[in-house]
């Protein structure tokens, strides 16, 4: 016997093409089926359960403490509007001259800072009569208003560390 046949008997029983092939649909199969997507996974819970009420106080009116005063937010966003209004018209003049001669960059700055101060000096006056026109307004009081404050300032220390304490 050769080799060849010696390699074949060892191998013995061997499976037909059949069952190979069989096999070899099968084992290609599992591999490429395809698999069922994940199951979902909630992500979010909303609670519609009813918040508890504790107490039966009315709301109290919260006092409005900004930090920057109306007027000054006010002249803020005029002055962004107005700056924002000059550029666009800075930019349309200079497209209008653009055509008729060929203008610098400095030129056309120049003209913005022109309409930017004109604008603003408008903003500036405007806010001016505004506070001349608006009345003033004080508080009425019925009966006798005694403020007691008294101050107590202590310095100590070798940098002279001073603490100030205000009492009403």
């Amino acid at each position: 016997m050769s080799e060849t046949e010696n390699a074949t008997t060892d191998w013995w029983p061997r499976m037909s093409d059949e069952a190979a092939n069989a096999e070899a649909r099968r084992i290609i199969d599992d591999v490429y089926r395809p698999t069922p997507p994940p199951a979902l996974i909630l992500t979010s819970y909303r609670d519609d359960t009813e918040p508890p009420t504790v107490g039966d106080a009315p709301p109290v009116w919260q006092d409005d403490r900004r930090i920057v005063p109306a007027w000054a937010a006010g002249t803020a966003v005029a002055s962004l509007g107005i700056g924002a209004g000059t550029t666009g018209i800075g930019c349309g003049i200079w497209l209008v001259l653009k055509g008729f001669a060929s203008m610098s960059v400095t030129g056309v700055i120049c003209m913005g800072v022109l309409l930017s101060g004109i604008a603003f000096a408008a903003l500036s006056i405007g806010a001016a009569l505004s506070r001349a026109r608006r009345s003033v307004s004080h508080a009425v009081y019925t009966g006798p208003v005694t403020k007691h404050t008294h101050v107590t300032t202590h310095t100590r220390g070798a940098f002279a560390r001073s603490h100030t304490h205000l009492h009403n």
